[in-house]
Parts: structure tokens; sequence; C-alpha cells
């Protein structure tokens, strides 16, 4: 973190690369007013008070007005980073940023590294580490539902309750390492009863946040729905039916799909990735095979399947399921659809308890709605309010897992009455791995590992 606890006046453009009606230029750091303050034309700098916008003209290094800008002050501590930070709104021409940033570095500004200004803040304790991350992904969500998660994380709902844990247990390894230096005494501190029951209440939420992950991961990521079925059951008439868009090519000639196709849609502010699969046959073609294989490969990744089940071609329907189908949907929320249903009626099919059916026409677009209903039902996503507390990040995850591995080995040697210096040591790599997710135990190559994935600007 050295390198980035320095003195440095950083700026970068911190809008979507392009030309648009405006951009930010975003600075911060000691030297931000006076930087800022030699190539501006406008009311005095040093005299505004912070949280305030004013207009005025930057100029270039040779003193030529180069655009009006709107200037707001965040003066230190009350800003993003910590720092004193100047955001300027330009006009959005490539040439003007280029040139505003430019000058700013001219004039003593260096330019910021990717996540630069979101480490600072969590260098600055603004934000805790995995506020920080909370950053990237609330830039990145693309549906509610990943919005939501993303602001919970951010307003720091998830680090609050680790921290309430971490705190319990910090009191227990207190007391129970006060307890080794009068050894020979034989004084109790810690109540192990007490030690038992928090340590369980520990698991269980440990346990808890670490079993979100996998719906945290479909609704940061979007849900894998594969498309599978025999060739020509109109996988693809369904694909371009659910995205309401002509994004597979449909052909009557058997074997058209011989890649997988994705795209994405949100329903009911959860996203979805639909994934085209080849159809599904015996066959000779080398090329086509290999497409076959990937649609196995897809089913196996995917968390929803939907088998596409022709009307008009379903004489061998129950061997297919049985030999083709089944043996990859193990483990899978599976959902039969039956097309052409405006040609012949569903056949008859033996499966399982569970597996859901429904009769549709994709080229008609005849009950398309109520699939989306039906997949949107078959996710069962937990619903994200205010309070919801999921994780989304592998991370997290792992640091969860780990810490629930030590905290068992604490309950296991409750139970078997081991000493303190033993029970001291699962409790201190427990905190340790609770630590590890808001940067209070933390690495540089970690730091590094995140922030380099964000933004130059942010």
């Amino acid at each position: 973190m050295t390198q980035y606890l320095n003195t440095d006046t950083i700026c970068a453009i911190s809008t979507p690369q392009g030309t648009g009606g405006i951009a930010v230029v975003r600075v911060s750091g000691p030297e931000a007013l006076p930087i800022v303050a030699s190539r501006w034309n406008g009311a005095d700098l040093t005299a505004m008070a912070s949280h305030t916008v004013h207009l005025g003209k930057i100029t270039d290094t040779a003193g030529q007005i180069l655009d009006e800008v709107v200037l707001t002050v965040f003066r230190a501590p009350h800003s993003f980073t910590g720092e004193d930070v100047l955001e300027l709104s330009c006009h959005g021409s490539v040439w003007i940023q280029q040139q505003l940033v430019g000058t700013l570095i001219d004039a003593g500004c260096r330019l910021a590294m990717p996540g630069e200004f979101t480490r600072r803040a969590f260098a600055n304790g603004r934000i805790d580490l995995s506020q920080a991350e909370a950053v990237a992904d609330l830039i990145a969500s693309n549906s509610a539902a990943s919005h939501r998660v993303a602001m919970n994380q951010m307003r720091g709902r998830f680090s609050s309750e680790l921290q309430h844990l971490r705190d319990r247990l910090l009191r227990f390894v207190s007391l129970i390492e006060l307890e080794l230096d009068f050894s020979e005494e034989d004084v109790t501190f810690a109540d192990r009863g007490e030690l038992t029951a928090l340590a369980s209440e520990i698991q269980a939420v440990v346990s808890g946040l670490a079993q979100s992950f996998q719906a945290g991961n479909a609704i940061k990521n979007g849900v894998p729905v594969a498309i599978v079925g025999a060739t020509n059951a109109g996988k693809s008439s369904l694909l371009n039916a659910l995205l309401g868009d002509e994004r597979a090519l449909v052909s009557d000639i058997h074997g058209t799909t011989r890649d997988v196709i994705e795209d994405t849609i949100t329903v009911q502010g959860i996203l979805f990735r639909f994934i085209d699969t080849a159809g599904i046959r015996q066959s000779a073609d080398t090329i086509e095979q290999m497409g076959i294989e990937r649609s196995y490969a897809k089913m196996e990744q995917a968390q929803i399947v939907l088998w596409v089940v022709d009307n008009t071609a379903a004489a061998d329907v129950s061997q297919h399921y049985a030999t083709l189908i089944e043996p990859h949907c193990r483990g899978r929320q599976l959902i039969v659809v039956f097309n052409k249903a405006d040609v012949a009626a569903a056949p008859a099919l033996s499966l399982p308890h569970g597996v859901r059916t429904i009769s549709i026409s994709a080229h008609h677009e005849s009950d398309v709605n109520r699939l989306r209903q039906l997949i949107v039902q078959v996710a069962a996503l937990p619903t994200v309010d205010d309070n919801a507390v999921i994780v989304t990040n592998a991370r997290h995850y792992q640091a969860l897992v780990r810490a629930g591995q030590a905290i068992g080995r604490v309950l296991d040697g409750l139970r078997q009455g081991l000493s303190g210096d033993l029970l001291s040591q699962d409790i201190r790599e427990c905190l340790h791995h609770l630590g590890t997710i808001t940067g209070q135990i933390t690495t540089d190559a970690i730091l590094q590992s995140i922030f380099q994935n964000f933004c130059v600007g942010k």
C-alpha cells in the first residue's frame, strides 16, 4: 500500500470514453486546490467552501482559454477519497478532455492508475475493502437486483455484520490469552459455555452468508439458462422469442446451430443469460459433433435447462430424455418446453417429480411470456430489499468458507476440552479470514488484484 499512501495529486477522466454532452475530470490529493487554481480563471478557488459549485474557465499551459467549466469542490476530509477533491465538468469533446488532463499534468498532477481514487478512499478510512469492491459492482450492475445488492454492500450492511462478529470474538480471544498468563494459577476468564454459544452463532451466520453466494453470483452475473433439444426443435426460434430479437439464425435445415449463442435479458429485475446450443442428435459430422459436446458442457454449467421438444416429431422423446438429456441435467432445474403447440399437441412423457412443463409456439410467440414467468419462478432467487445481505464476491465466499472451517474447529475443541492456546489459534484464524473481507487484514497483492480491474477514473 505504501506506493498509494504518497503525496501525489492525481487526475483522470471519470466519465466514459468518447464524445458526449459533458465530461468530468476528477482531481484528488494534497495539491489539488493550488494545481487547479493555477489553471483557473474565475472566483477565488482558495476561498471556496466545500460542496459548492462554481462556473469559470480553464486555461492551457500557454494561458489560452481551453473551455468553460463547472467546478465542484470537496474539501478534505469530507470527500470520496478523504483528500481535497475537485471535479471539472467540461464540454464532452474528446480533444477538450485530453487537453484538460494534459494541462493538469503539466501543472503538477499525475495520471491516476485504475481504481486509485477508490483505493485512496479505502486507505484513508472512508470505506472498507468490501465497500470498495461494491463500488465496482455498482458501476457494473445491469439489473435491479444486482444494483440493490451492490448498494446494500456499499452502505456497509455486510461490513457491519462481520464487524459485530469480530468484536465479540476478539473479546473472547483476549480473555483466553489472558488465561495463558495465569496458567500456573489455573484461572478461567472466558466462560466456555458462552464461547460455545457464540461460536455456534458465528458458524450459523458465516454458513448462511456462504450459502447465499450461489444466489448472489447468479444475481451479479446472470442466471445461466441452457436451451437444448434435438435439431430443428425450435431452440433458436425460442431464443429469439425470449429476447424479442432475431439473435439466432433460424432454418428448417437440421444442424444449423453448430456453436453456442449467448445473450441476456432482464425479467422482473433479474438478469438471465440464455444459451442457445447445437441440436443434440447422433451425427458423423465432426464439426457438428463438437457443437453437440459443447451443448452438453453448457447444460452442466447451467442453473436452468430448457429442453425444447418438437410436438410434431416426438416419437422417440422418452428415449431422447433418458439417454441424452437426463444424464446431463442432474442437480439442475429442468423445464420441458413443448414447442409448436399451434401445430400438434404435446406428446405423453413420463418425467420425474418436480420437472415443470409448458406448451408454447415459439414461431408465433404464444405463451412465451408465461415461460418467462416460469423461468423466474424456477430461478427462486431471494428478494433483495434494503436489509438483504447477499454474498456476490468469490473472494468473500472463499474467506467465509475458511472462517467457517476455523470456527468449526473451535467448537470441536470446546467439546474435546482443548487448552486455551489451541482454541486461541483457531479463533484468531477465524478472525483473520473475516478481516480479509473488510480489509482489516490484507496484503498489497490482494489490493492490487482488486483495484487493477477498476476503471481509471474511479
